[in-house]
């Protein structure tokens, strides 16, 4: 009895969470995790104004628009039609392009060489992520020299106690359906480390992993 009671309170517990977002979208305008993590002001932070910048999963272009302001040229890259088509609408600026394709698939010929790439939630997203790093740092066309740069930021499943006792007991624990996996720290030094790429600096906050990393 209690623990049918714990599961369905567990339940209820993602259901809340999902809920609180959707009504805060519709409350706001926009999710209130943009204004409140500041994230891509991290991101930009670590660009520079001579770098060229492939943004992959760029969704409908929020962050190639405000790394636009501060890049030399950036590249946004999406799978999903529907997303490339809205970031043209409204994210279009004379320093971006926007290209429907999958990232690991890219005519990278071309491209202008690239100094940064950023990879803003998307890792989770992918079931192999080995074949996806593997197949997008070895094909990438790298600005010559040592500016092989990647901005990775991932969510962590240690982020609270709750994440990792709903896993215990087999209650879904991730903040999104669609996510394969989410991280601890080691995990994802591991993962990195097994495609040659390594991390310069790590910062951790929101529960999620911020990761500057450059690619042997």
């Amino acid at each position: 009895m209690i623990r049918a009671l714990l599961i369905l309170i567990l339940h209820i517990h993602n259901l809340s969470y999902r809920y609180a977002g959707s009504l805060a979208i519709r409350y706001e305008g926009s999710h209130p995790k943009h204004r409140l993590m500041r994230y891509k002001e991290w991101f930009l932070d670590h660009i520079q104004d001579d770098d060229v910048v492939l943004d992959v999963g760029c969704n409908t272009g929020g962050m190639p628009s405000l790394f636009s302001e501060k890049a030399r040229y950036v590249y946004g890259i999406e799978i999903d039609g529907r997303l490339i088509a809205k970031a043209r609408e409204i994210n279009s600026r004379p320093n971006v392009e926007y290209i429907h394709a999958d990232a690991t698939e890219l005519d990278l010929s071309k491209l202008q060489q690239i100094s940064v790439v950023t990879l803003s939630n998307v890792l989770e997203h992918i079931d192999d992520r080995i074949s996806f790093l593997t197949k997008l740092t070895s094909n990438l066309n790298w600005r010559a020299g040592e500016s092989r740069k990647l901005l990775i930021r991932v969510p962590m499943i240690d982020r609270d106690w709750i994440t990792l006792y709903k896993k215990e007991v087999g209650v879904d624990w991730r903040l999104d359906p669609t996510h394969y996996t989410e991280y601890t720290l080691s995990q994802f030094r591991e993962e990195l480390s097994s495609v040659g790429i390594s991390i310069k600096e790590v910062d951790i906050r929101f529960g999620e992993i911020y990761a500057v990393c450059s690619v042997s």
